[in-house]
């Protein structure tokens, strides 16, 4: 197994900043082989991934590659106080994403690649995948937000109590180098009411490769309308709706989820 991680650098936003990545190359597995890119959710990292890329990429005789966006894991972190606009996640899709493919050589119009996103990183996969069609071989989105939903601002406006919120933060100073800011960012954005008229359901239509959408029964950030309003679009969509699963279905239910992403992969 080649694993590897470093630093690209990158000009966003008016300044300079180093992004986290890590390679995934299982023994054996050539250059050729699909690429499958990882983006984390709203508060994950590289490491947060845990070993669920290398077993997909294991199981699926493909190479990853996982990033962590600026101001997560141990990219550069953002200034106290940082507060992002209501099309942060469109940003990610359309400028830090491709600048970052870019800066670490990846040939997006000789291979596309594959996505497969958590929450948030769902949400950019699906953004990218619209804005870049022929860029984009595949798509597994995990738990997608489409769309606000109440049941989402309120889980989130449930972190910010004090008893919740000291203990959060102490498990996320594990995964990032400042978890304070990016967790101020990220909820304050989430819980703005300029954000709730958010939706990218108009953009999904343009996607033009295949589709998984995964959401788990139990999940307290999103309804199966998340990925039914995707499937609504794309007819073609594989939908998977896993019981005993909640926000993480690649934590709660590795097992069927590798397995269809296979099922995916293999027939594209």
């Amino acid at each position: 197994m080649n694993l590897n991680g470093t630093h690209i650098a990158l000009d966003w936003d008016g300044q300079r900043i180093a992004l986290e990545y890590q390679w995934l190359c299982p023994e054996g597995v050539g250059a050729a082989s699909p690429l499958v890119v990882f983006l984390h959710e709203g508060l994950g990292s590289v490491a947060m991934w845990k070993d669920f890329p290398l077993r997909l990429c294991e199981a699926l005789h493909c190479r990853g590659l996982l990033l962590s966006r600026p101001g997560y894991g141990h990219s550069t972190a953002l200034i106290e106080g940082t507060r992002w606009e209501p099309d942060f996640l469109e940003r990610q899709a359309t400028e830090v994403l491709p600048s970052a493919l870019e800066a670490l050589g990846v040939d997006v119009q000789a291979q596309p690649l594959w996505l497969l996103g958590h929450s948030d990183g769902a949400s950019i996969a699906l953004i990218y995948a619209a804005a870049f069609p022929g860029k984009v071989a595949g798509l597994v989105a995990l738990a997608p937000h489409c769309f606000v939903e109440d049941c989402t601002v309120d889980s989130i406006a449930a972190l910010q109590a004090p008893a919740v919120r000291g203990p959060l933060l102490q498990r996320l100073a594990r995964y990032h180098g400042r978890p304070e800011p990016v967790f101020q960012a990220w909820s304050r954005i989430w819980l703005d009411s300029a954000f709730r008229a958010w939706s990218i359901t108009d953009r999904i239509p343009r996607i033009g490769c295949p589709v998984l959408a995964v959401q788990g029964l139990d999940d307290e950030y999103g309804t199966l309308e998340q990925i039914h309003s995707i499937a609504r679009a794309l007819p073609g969509t594989r939908l998977l709706e896993l019981e005993a699963c909640g926000h993480s279905p690649h934590r709660d239910q590795p097992q069927a989820e590798i397995a269809a992403i296979n099922s995916l992969m293999n027939t594209h």
